[in-house]
């Protein structure tokens, strides 16, 4: 298999990305790495349908996300969705996400400015005050009373909106949650709310209800290399956040377990596919590997036919009309009869 790995500046200082690359090159895949900060892109040659899937671990803010997306829109797949990455990028799409799938999280409210956390009443204190746009775990603060949160002045003001979460009584560490595929493996972990507390960053047994909660929450967002951070409390398992293609530290041959991963992600990719046509040099081109249209084929009693530019569909168990395409003709909807559905499910 063909892929191209988008790496961000900040990824040439760390080890995994490369670490995958090599392992997927010793097992005689082709692997071209993208840097958007050291090199322009043609954009005229990324619509060409050469790879089987782009992947990117993301950073903050960086470039990569928009060329990740590009290739999504003309049919490439990619690890992960980049529509994932925005819902777990953005902490309160994440949360309303969370909500709405009832997944175990702390009461939020939204905060545009800090001057309104006057109006969150004060039964719900103490509160965590974290930016929509954070990551990494920076940014988190403690705010123990209204009078404290009248004068609270934080450096992410300038630039963020804010969660201000109720604080739950929990064991003092987080549980990092790491999925592959279908594997979860858990690791304790120092919280940076507890900082007093001492904590040996190790590997711990996942119980079924964790394991159970992490692949959920991979199938509701449409993530396959992801990460969640939970807090145990009085009332159970807490979700407070959610993060797509972390590092991994601490997984036994994570480099191998995440190569094999993209390798079992693009397979599938290769077999649940849609056409994209798109002009080029006075024919169309098929553009295969359509993830946008994994839902629609694995959907029940529905089947696609690809044959050559013909597309025929058969709809639980009665054919319809083959759709021909001829060179002169456009399709203005990439999916027959105007049916659309968006990506839900992911391998996680």
């Amino acid at each position: 298999m063909w892929f191209c790995f988008i790496l961000e500046e900040q990824d040439t200082h760390t080890s995994l990305p490369m670490a995958v690359v090599d392992q997927l090159r010793k097992w005689d895949h082709s692997v071209d790495l993208l840097e958007p900060h050291t090199s322009i892109t043609s954009m005229r040659d990324l619509t060409e349908p050469r790879y089987d899937a782009y992947i990117l671990k993301t950073v903050s803010n960086g470039p990569g996300l928009s060329l990740l997306e590009a290739a999504e829109a003309i049919g490439i797949p990619t690890i992960n969705s980049p529509h994932a990455i925005r819902q777990v990028r953005d902490k309160a799409v994440a949360i309303a996400l969370s909500y709405a799938h009832d997944i175990p999280i702390p009461p939020t409210y939204f905060v545009a400015h800090l001057r309104l956390l006057e109006q969150i009443p004060s039964m719900y204190y103490p509160l965590v005050v974290k930016p929509t746009n954070g990551s990494c775990g920076r940014g988190i603060y403690r705010v123990e009373s209204p009078a404290e949160a009248a004068t609270l002045q934080l450096a992410e003001a300038h630039n963020s909106f804010f969660l201000a979460q109720r604080y739950m009584e929990n064991s003092g560490f987080d549980i990092k949650l790491y999925v592959i595929g279908k594997e979860v493996f858990s690791v304790a972990r120092r919280s940076p709310l507890h900082p007093e507390v001492e904590v040996k960053q190790q590997l711990i047994p996942t119980p079924v209800t964790l394991h159970e909660l992490a692949l959920r929450i991979g199938n509701i967002f449409g993530l396959d290399l992801y990460g969640l951070d939970v807090i145990e409390t009085p009332h159970g398992p807490m979700v407070i956040d959610i993060n797509d293609f972390p590092s991994f530290g601490l997984i036994p041959e994570a480099v191998q377990r995440i190569a094999s991963s993209i390798l079992s992600i693009s397979r599938r990719a290769e077999h649940l596919h849609m056409p994209i046509l798109t002009p080029r040099q006075g024919h169309l081109q098929l553009t295969l590997k359509n993830t946008e249209a994994v839902n629609v084929l694995s959907s029940p009693g529905r089947l696609f036919h690809l044959n050559g530019s013909d597309l025929s569909m058969k709809y639980g168990g009665h054919s319809h009309d083959s759709l021909s395409v001829s060179p002169s003709e456009r399709i203005s909807h990439p999916y027959p009869d105007g049916y659309s559905h968006d990506r839900s499910s992911g391998d996680g």
